[in-house]
């Protein structure tokens, strides 16, 4: 018994993520990100009559937006691999999820991908399309990374994604959870 005790009061600390080295390594990530990830291949992930519906709302079909989803299969891909690639960077879970403004004048947002965990602080389940969050606007206009923790437990580090000419297109949330469930978002 004494073993056990002194092998869990061993493993424990292990397991334990601190805030500043979360806030620490979810920052480096979200740093990555935005020098990795590719602006105008995330511009073409939504297809133009994907677009077309998320613009325009129909009264008559408030479900048009969701239903005619679809996207362009290698774009999606090749990003959605390299924000899984870019999660493996902490030795904890963590998500990159990809959101991209819906107009030019920002205001409204949607996740473009989540990724393995679904953990964010922004999104909330079944909403393609969201008002735009104040955090995310100031990334998007600033260019600079900003480190959120609104969501008790949850901490996610939002980063700019630029396209070829240097305009910010798109952003990145790196997120994780202080007490981490891996299974708790799958459904």
């Amino acid at each position: 018994m004494i073993r056990f005790l002194l092998f869990f009061i061993a493993i424990v600390p292990s397991f334990a993520i601190d805030v500043p080295r979360m806030e620490r390594d979810l920052d480096g990530i979200a740093k990555v990100a935005t020098a990795m990830v590719d602006g105008d291949v995330c511009r073409r992930i939504i297809t133009p009559r994907a677009w077309e519906f998320m613009s325009r709302r129909d009264p008559r079909d408030q479900y048009a937006p969701d239903d005619n989803y679809d996207v362009d299969d290698q774009s999606f891909i090749a990003v959605k691999k390299l924000l899984m690639r870019l999660a493996t960077l902490a030795d904890y879970p963590v998500d990159v999820n990809l959101w991209m403004p819906l107009d030019t004048q920002r205001k409204r947002v949607s996740i473009i991908i989540r990724n393995r965990y679904e953990m964010s602080q922004f999104w909330k389940w079944g909403k393609l399309e969201q008002p735009m969050f104040p955090p995310m606007l100031s990334v998007l206009e600033t260019g600079k990374r900003l480190t959120v923790k609104e969501k008790v437990g949850y901490v996610s580090v939002l980063a700019p994604v630029r396209n070829s000419l240097g305009d910010i297109v798109a952003l990145v949330e790196v997120v994780s959870k202080l007490h981490p469930d891996a299974r708790e978002n799958v459904k």
